[in-house]
C-alpha cells in the first residue's frame, strides 16, 4: 500500500463505546447476563449515562476552568475510543448493541444500504429505507437488560422516541420523551422516576445541544462554551438531585474539529477527485466513494490529498481493524469502496450536499481530537 500509513483503530474489546453497557450490564444483572466490565466501575443499584454528542476528551479538557462540576470528575476519568467513523450514528449503534461497526453494520452518517442500492442517511431514515429492526437485527443492551428485569429506560426528546436510528441501535428502552421546551427540573424529575428503586435501573439521556452548536459556530466558540457551561450547571444539579446509590456517568460520540471553509476540499471543483466516482457518502472528514475502478481512484485522490489524507480501499480499511475485528459479509457491502479520512485540518465536500458546505465543526475521521471521548464517574456523593 502506498501513501500514509493508516492509523491504528480503535482498542476495540477493552476501551470503546461499545464497552460501556455490558460494564453496567455486569453490575446490574450479574450472572444472568454474560457481561465483563473492563473499565471497573464502582458498583451501584443504579446507573445513569449522560452521553454528550459532541464531547470529546481533549475538547473538555481544554475548557475545564470556566467550569464547576467537570473538573471534580476529570481527575479520575480517562479518554476511551469512538468508533469508526467518529460519527453520532455509528457511535450510538456501537453504543447500544456492545458491537463494533463491522458487525452491527451501521457504518457511517450516510452509506449504500447494499449493494446495488442507494445511500441511506442514518440520521434521516425515510419510509422507502430498509427496515430499521431488519436492517441491525442484533439485539441491544437495553432490551437485554429489560428481558432479564433490570428496568432500562431512555429520557430523550419525543422526535427520536420512534427514529429509524433509535430502532436500529437504541430500541427496546422504556422511552421517557419530554418536551423540546422543557427545562433542566423536568428533566431531572423524568430521570428521579426512571431510577427509583428498590430494584436495579439504567438510565441512558441524551444531550444534543453541544454539537449542534459546533456545527453551526465551532469548537470552543462563545457559543460553544456556554453550551458546555450549561450542561456542566445541569448535571451537577442532576447529581445533586439523586440518590447516592446511583452512579452517573458521562460520555460523548465524539469530538470535533473546526474547519474553515478556506479548507474544504470541493470534490465538483477537481476533475482528478470527480473522475470514476458513482456515489459519495460519508461526511467532509470520512468520505466513502463507491466506485467500479476503486484502485485508479485512490491512486488520483492520494496525489491531490497528499498529506492531508489517508486514501485507502475498502479492503485496506478492514485490514487496518478500523471497524472491528469482523466485519460481516452484509456490512462490507454498505462500506465505501474508497474511504477517505482526514488527517489534519480540512474536509472533502460536495456540491450535491450544499448544507454541508457552512458546517463550521465537523467530525468522522481517525484523529484523537475526533476520536478519544471522556468516561466520567460519579459514584455519589455518600461512597
Amino acid at each position: 500500500m502506498s501513501g500514509y500509513p493508516l492509523p491504528e483503530p480503535p482498542s476495540y474489546g477493552r476501551a470503546t463505546l461499545a464497552e460501556l453497557l455490558p460494564a453496567v450490564a455486569h453490575h446490574l444483572a450479574g450472572d444472568r447476563l454474560e457481561a465483563t466490565d473492563p473499565f471497573g466501575l464502582p458498583p451501584a443499584r443504579a446507573y445513569v449515562l449522560l452521553l454528550v454528542d459532541g464531547l470529546g476528551w481533549r475538547q473538555l479538557n481544554r475548557h475545564l476552568s470556566s467550569l464547576a462540576y467537570f473538573p471534580y470528575l476529570i481527575g479520575d476519568g480517562r479518554p476511551i475510543s469512538a468508533a469508526v467513523p467518529s460519527t453520532t450514528a455509528v457511535s450510538l449503534t456501537t453504543l447500544g448493541t456492545g458491537l463494533p461497526p463491522g458487525e452491527h453494520g451501521i457504518v457511517g452518517y450516510s452509506f449504500r444500504s447494499a449493494p446495488g442500492q442507494g445511500v441511506l442517511n442514518a440520521l434521516q431514515w425515510g419510509s422507502d429505507d430498509p427496515v430499521p429492526e431488519e436492517f441491525q437485527p442484533h439485539p441491544t443492551w437495553f432490551e437485554r437488560l429489560n428481558d432479564v428485569g433490570v428496568r432500562a429506560s431512555s429520557v430523550g426528546r419525543a422526535l427520536f422516541a420512534d427514529s429509524g436510528l433509535t430502532r436500529a441501535g437504541l430500541r427496546g428502552a422504556h422511552y421517557v420523551a419530554i418536551p423540546d421546551h422543557a427545562g433542566a427540573r423536568e428533566r431531572i424529575d423524568r430521570v428521579l422516576a426512571a431510577t427509583s428503586g428498590p430494584g436495579p435501573a439504567f438510565v441512558y439521556l441524551y444531550e444534543g445541544d453541544l454539537d449542534h452548536t459546533g456545527h453551526g459556530h465551532g469548537v470552543d466558540s462563545p457559543a460553544w462554551r456556554g453550551v458546555l457551561e450549561r450542561i456542566d450547571a445541569d448535571l451537577s444539579a442532576l447529581r445533586d438531585a439523586l440518590p447516592a446509590d446511583t452512579c452517573v456517568l458521562v460520555t460523548g460520540d465524539h469530538g470535533m474539529v473546526d474547519v474553515p471553509a478556506r479548507d474544504h476540499i470541493i470534490i465538483e471543483d477537481d476533475e482528478r477527485l470527480a473522475t470514476g466516482i458513482d456515489m459519495i457518502a460519508g461526511e467532509g472528514r470520512f468520505r466513502q466513494l463507491y466506485s467500479a475502478e476503486p484502485a485508479a481512484v485512490v491512486e488520483r485522490w492520494r496525489a491531490v490529498l497528499g498529506e492531508r489524507a489517508w486514501v485507502c480501499t475498502r479492503e485496506e480499511g478492514i485490514a487496518a481493524g478500523w471497524f472491528g475485528p469482523e466485519v460481516t459479509e452484509r456490512v462490507r457491502g454498505r462500506l465505501g469502496d474508497v474511504l477517505v479520512a482526514m488527517r489534519a485540518g480540512g474536509a472533502v465536500m460536495t456540491r450535491t450536499h450544499p448544507g454541508e458546505l457552512g458546517l463550521v465543526g465537523q467530525h468522522g475521521s481517525l484523529t484523537s481530537e475526533e476520536m478519544q471521548v471522556p468516561l466520567l464517574i460519579d459514584e455519589g456523593w455518600d461512597s
